[in-house]
């Protein structure tokens, strides 16, 4: 036995103010009458109107209220098995978690916006299968194809700039991942969006662009950050932060290479964004790209369909709501 909508259950704090309510009746009838006419007077002319059935009416109507809620959360008991088709398409998003994401000229910080944007696009998905892809000066499939999306968001709230060991930036290896994850994966409905600032230092990325559109695979791109360059902020070990610094003891300055992130995009037949304050970029590839993805059909599963029986706790409200008619007293023509 199960409810399927509990939420009604909070209804249940108004019953104490019910109860209440009809203490205060019962009382004000009781004085009203005994300023009338005295008890046995009373019992006799207006039998309607004694203790006793108007508490019995009092709590068969706090009765019905409780059974009303009940029926409204949706009594379920008993179920059988049914299998469940699901149709979607396979989304793959990589996300760039080298130091460079650390720049604040997003807020809080490149990746944590980043991250924030991908659960957005996690509303939109209806049965799509998603995954997610760390890389840096390599990569890491953190979350495989999955319609499980609280496991893959489990994945991405682990994502750090301490997710891939091997610093700098490798959007090759993002693809080639990407690539390696799709390759037992039927159908043509097959995205990658990587979410970067674009500044490749190894690795080439256009090589396996070319190999990914050989697979059928089409790439969107995400560039975040500006072509002025950002300067990166990084903890200090002492609680505070300091900017991070090359081989040659300059400070680093993290630059927006859009042309690059256009070339792969461009290369496979899929979309350039420039990450912004309203759109970030995923609404945008969302619907006009992934939204009119063909379905294709997974494997059926086997899912448990449960019996409505709110039914017969409504139907019982309505006896018990007639009953208390019953106990109304009539009012007499003169």
């Amino acid at each position: 036995m199960q409810f399927a909508d509990v939420k009604y259950f909070h209804l249940l704090w108004l019953l104490p103010l019910v109860i209440v309510f009809f203490i205060w009746s019962i009382h004000h009838h009781r004085e009203r009458m005994n300023a009338f006419a005295n008890d046995a007077l009373v019992k006799d002319l207006a039998p309607g109107f004694t203790s006793r059935t108007l508490m019995i009416r009092a709590v068969l109507l706090t009765i019905v209220f409780i059974l009303s809620v009940m029926a409204l959360a949706r009594l379920q008991w008993g179920f059988e098995w049914q299998k469940v088709k699901r149709q979607g398409a396979d989304i793959l998003v990589a996300l760039d978690v080298s130091k460079s994401m650390l720049a604040a000229d997003v807020k809080p910080n490149r990746l944590e916006r980043t991250k924030l944007a991908v659960r957005d696009l996690l509303k939109k998905l209806k049965g799509d299968r998603i995954g997610l892809i760390a890389f840096a000066g390599d990569s890491f499939l953190m979350c495989p194809l999955t319609v499980d999306y609280n496991g893959f968001l489990l994945s991405l709230d682990d994502l750090s700039t301490d997710t891939i060991p091997l610093g700098g930036t490798n959007i090759g290896a993002a693809i080639l991942e990407a690539v390696n994850s799709y390759r037992d994966v039927p159908g043509q409905s097959r995205s990658l969006i990587i979410v970067t600032d674009g500044e490749n230092l190894e690795g080439d990325p256009m090589a396996q662009a070319a190999k990914a559109k050989a697979q059928g695979i089409k790439i969107h791109t995400i560039g975040i950050g500006s072509e002025e360059g950002e300067l990166i902020q990084v903890p200090d070990g002492r609680g505070g932060l300091e900017f991070l610094k090359g081989p040659d003891g300059n400070v680093v300055k993290s630059r927006l290479n859009a042309e690059l992130l256009q070339n792969i995009s461009s290369e496979t037949g899929g979309l350039y964004v420039r990450a912004g304050g309203a759109d970030f970029g995923f609404e945008t590839i969302y619907n006009r790209e992934l939204a009119k993805l063909h379905k294709r059909e997974f494997e059926s599963l086997r899912d448990k369909r449960f019996f409505e029986r709110f039914q017969w706790v409504l139907a019982l409200a309505l006896m018990l709501l007639c009953r208390e008619t019953w106990l109304r007293p009539l009012r007499r023509k003169i």
